[in-house]
């Protein structure tokens, strides 16, 4: 465990506790042994198959993929031999920069392919033409893209759930919290804008973000960080569960002076505290906290996940859906991530149907935490008989019908113009 640098505990400390504890995060907080947990033991885990395909007894032959675009919101396209069609959201505003390497490098790989090889492809799609050699954002968001378009094109084949390729559906109900994206405006305007996020959507927890983003050291405003951590906790009560994001603002030192800070007042997690790829900073963080520590939303290299979940860099996993290259290898690190009795919170991409994305990865993962990041944004039009696809007291509800459980507008994806790899 954790080593409490207090002599006694105190009333910070049982509040933290309670706090943790109401969050689902305080189970196995760096109790497992190393043995359990080492690098070999994660490799084999994640080794294994991910997808359960047995409903699919004849291949599903890839026979086209298209990438459109309306306005700013991106559509992949993907067709059967058999008439199958899928038409998904990748993230929007990466595919805007990426989209090229998408219609040269991944989409014409897959077609001819058969769907039910997804995982193997996966490999092959990262040796093809060197495209390791792009191996970061830039690769893994289109492979994203292609391969939630793929899970849907499957899923309506055989007529079944998306959670059901990934063994089924613990919940449906998904706790959420509300996140600010501000940074620079006051404490007192910054803690009016979180109270208005918890009224509109009910939820019981939140956060919101500290320092300057990558500002080795520097805050947004000065003092901001330090007067918004006991202010928020002092507005909403013990009761609300509370988490910030430093976005890779701090070096150790400042990351553990901070994250004490937010130990004093029971806080959930401290989340990405250094700068996201230097590991052994925020390990050194992690390891002089109370607190968990959560990372990796920009992580895309299972080997680093291994390490850093074989070391405990982190206490909480974050892989972003649509970042690390889609919800196959999100699964990987999450059955890395229980083997070592930690909790994945994915990191939700903002724009398009990534909320959607989030609460259906949460839907079928046995370890995920108690409340998940939610960004609405129900502004494209898409229908659901089966959710509302928002907030309600605190909630999202998974959809339940084929694949991912919504439909497009037909009239919005057809008036989408086709993009072509020359673009």
């Amino acid at each position: 465990m954790k080593r409490s640098t207090s002599s006694s505990p105190s009333i910070a400390r049982r509040a933290f506790l309670k706090t943790v504890a109401v969050a689902g995060l305080a189970t196995g907080v760096r109790a497992r042994a190393a043995s359990q947990t080492s690098a070999d033991v994660l490799r084999q885990i994640a080794d294994k198959p991910v997808l359960d395909i047995s409903f699919l007894k004849q291949p599903v032959q890839i026979a086209s993929v298209e990438l459109l675009r309306n306005g700013s919101v991106f559509l992949v396209r993907v067709r059967s031999a058999d008439g199958a069609e899928a038409v998904t959201v990748p993230n929007p505003s990466r595919m805007a920069l990426m989209y090229p390497l998408f219609l040269r490098q991944v989409a014409p790989f897959l077609v001819g392919k058969d769907a039910r090889e997804l995982e193997r492809l996966l490999w092959e799609v990262y040796r093809h033409s060197s495209n390791y050699k792009f191996q970061g954002l830039a690769l893994w968001v289109c492979v994203a893209a292609i391969e939630m378009a793929l899970l849907e094109l499957m899923a309506q084949t055989a007529k079944r759930p998306l959670a059901d390729f990934f063994g089924g559906t613990v919940r449906r109900d998904i706790a959420v919290y509300v996140a600010s994206s501000n940074r620079g405006n006051s404490p007192e305007a910054e803690i009016a804008h979180l109270q208005k996020l918890v009224a509109d959507s009910g939820a019981k927890a939140l956060k919101f973000r500290l320092g300057g983003r990558m500002s080795r050291n520097a805050d947004s405003l000065p003092g901001r960080s330090e007067a918004l951590i006991p202010k928020v906790r002092a507005s909403f009560g013990d009761a609300m569960t509370l988490y910030a994001d430093a976005n890779s603002s701090y070096g150790a030192r400042e990351g553990i002076r901070i994250g004490k800070l937010m130990e004093a007042h029971g806080y959930g997690f401290f989340e990405e505290p250094c700068e996201f790829d230097d590991l052994w900073s925020t390990k050194e963080v992690a390891d002089a906290l109370n607190i968990p520590v959560a990372g990796g939303e920009q992580e895309f290299s299972l080997h680093r996940w291994q390490w850093m979940i074989a070391n405990r860099a982190v206490d909480i996993v974050q892989p972003d859906l649509h970042y690390g290259g889609g919800l196959i290898r999100a699964t990987q690190v999450a059955r890395m991530a229980a083997a070592a009795g930690m909790k994945v919170v994915p990191h939700m991409s903002g724009g398009g149907l990534g909320y959607l994305d989030v609460v259906q990865f949460a839907s079928f993962t046995p370890n995920i935490g108690k409340f998940m990041e939610f960004k609405g944004d129900t502004d494209l039009p898409v229908s659901c008989a089966t959710s509302s696809l928002k907030c309600e007291r605190g909630s999202v509800r998974c959809p339940s019908g084929t694949g991912f459980g919504v439909t497009l507008d037909p009239k919005f994806v057809s008036q989408a113009t086709k993009l072509e790899s020359g673009a």
